[in-house]
């Protein structure tokens, strides 16, 4: 019986030595890419409320330009 149950427990330990999480650190394949079109859409968005500041401007005071 004490065979049996040591090889039971063995047996057991082999087994969920298996299951045992891993954790692995690679480098990516591909370089790591950063997109940085943000200045652009900013500067866009200070031109387009410019512009209606113009407009406006022109608007209120006809004999500017």
């Amino acid at each position: 019986m004490r065979h049996y149950i040591l090889l039971v427990s063995v047996i057991g330990l082999i087994g969920s030595a298996g299951c045992t999480p891993t954790l692995r650190l690679q480098a990516p394949d591909k370089p790591i890419e950063i997109n940085l079109n943000i200045t652009m859409k900013i500067e866009q968005n200070v031109r387009i409320k410019l512009e209606r500041e113009l407009d406006r401007a022109a608007e209120a005071n006809p004999g500017i330009f």
